[in-house]
């Protein structure tokens, strides 16, 4: 992982973020935008409430590296590599911490509420894990009652599948409900919408250095490969995927939308965030296995709210396998990973009652329903439902660091979304 820039107070500096604010200059995520009066998209960082344009910043105060954002996008940041990265942020903190900076900065920020923001980067591959001991566990004793709620394979791979980039979509776009084959309860098989339409929360990882083709990524290089996370809602339809999973896993359950947030931390910022992930037993295979190697468990707090009421505090420090760990199974056999790659932990449940990423595990399948205010209940999401999951981690000195929110509404099936 790169290392993170020093915290000081003094980082306030001209541009006059509270030095606890979760998207201080202790964290920079970047993202895209468009706004009005401006042709195109712009690549730009969160300043506070702020945004800083730095397509513009980087063509007038770092222009041998202007190309990284001519884009609007993240594009050519990510396969820049991680030496380009470090120069990147250094200069973004030294444009918002020195008083010489100021006249050809401040013009450049914008309030956040006056830009739309966009998807951050153009996504290559997406794939999706299945790394928590907890949601596997759950979901185990909730379709094998009787038996061991983890696949004999689980704890020796991270299972994943390959998922659909097309649909990834940026947090805010309505979320069209779908349709696809179910059967019923009495073994009737019908085509028609969702009616077990769920949630995961997730963390996403994004990949910046691109690897060589038939050679795998070992642990150790994993930071020379991912820049940053965002967060993700891998939206599942539980009756969809359950009729067609078998033998060759999700499809159409899976392949409607996938939303992420429109900001992509970098890994730099969450060195202090780094934890041990929990103990292995049995032991990996040895290039799974990371005794005494970099920690690459994060200690990120997610946050689930549905229409505004909080249903659920997902921990990440708990997920059983890694993104490093993920990285290296995924190029085992020979695929290798492109600037712009997405890939997902997979749903983030904990041990608690209320730590469960997903209405499935919340609601016990359907039979115990959430309560909401106002009297409602749910089990599964209703059309004009809104989701939202938030989350942060420790920064220097105590600060939070921000990652952002990523929220999706449903609407009726066959409504045009933009996706």
């Amino acid at each position: 992982m790169t290392a993170a820039h020093t915290f000081t107070p003094a980082a306030r500096a001209w541009h006059g973020v509270p030095a606890d604010h979760p998207f201080g200059v202790h964290t920079l995520p970047y993202g895209s935008f468009r706004a009005e009066g401006l042709p195109g998209r712009r690549a730009c960082a969160a300043v506070g409430d702020r945004v800083l344009d730095l397509t513009a910043a980087t063509a007038a105060l770092l222009p041998h590296r202007a190309a990284l954002f001519a884009s609007g996008t993240l594009d050519g940041l990510l396969g820049a590599g991680p030496a380009v990265w470090a120069e990147v942020r250094a200069a973004l903190t030294a444009w918002l911490t020195d008083e010489r900076h100021r006249p050809a900065v401040e013009p450049l920020l914008r309030p956040a509420g006056e830009v739309a923001l966009t998807l951050p980067f153009t996504v290559a591959d997406y794939v999706d894990f299945y790394s928590s001991e907890h949601h596997a566990r759950n979901l185990g004793r909730l379709f094998r009652p009787d038996g061991d709620p983890l696949t004999p394979n689980w704890k020796h791979l991270p299972i994943g599948y390959h998922g659909r980039s097309g649909t990834v979509v940026v947090s805010g776009t309505p979320v069209a409900r779908p349709t696809g084959q179910r059967r019923t309860a009495d073994g009737v098989i019908t085509l028609g919408p969702s009616e077990r339409l769920d949630i995961e929360a997730e963390v996403g990882f994004v990949v910046g250095t691109p690897s060589t083709p038939g050679r795998p990524v070992p642990l150790a290089d994993a930071g020379r490969h991912l820049f940053g996370v965002c967060l993700v809602n891998d939206w599942s339809a539980r009756d969809i995927q359950a009729w067609e999973y078998v033998p060759l896993g999700p499809f159409l359950g899976k392949s409607f939308a996938t939303s992420v947030s429109p900001w992509v931390v970098p890994l730099a910022a969450l060195g202090h965030a780094r934890v041990a992930p929990p103990p292995r037993d049995p032991r990996p295979l040895p290039y799974l296995d990371d005794t005494g190697a970099e920690r690459w468990g994060l200690d990120i707090e997610l946050t689930v709210t549905l229409n505004g009421h909080l249903i659920a505090r997902p921990p990440f420090s708990a997920m059983y396998w890694t993104a490093a760990q993920q990285l290296a199974h995924l190029t085992a056999g020979g695929a290798h990973v492109r600037a712009g790659d997405l890939f997902a932990s997979g749903t983030v449940s904990g041990p608690g009652a209320g730590e469960c990423g997903s209405l499935i595990e919340l609601t016990r399948g359907g039979a115990v329903p959430l309560e909401l205010p106002g009297g409602e209940t749910r089990t599964f999401l209703r059309d004009g439902d809104e989701v939202v999951i938030a989350a942060t981690a420790p920064g220097p000195g105590g600060v939070r660091v921000g990652l952002g929110s990523v929220s999706g509404r449903i609407v009726p099936t066959g409504t045009p979304t933009g996706a």
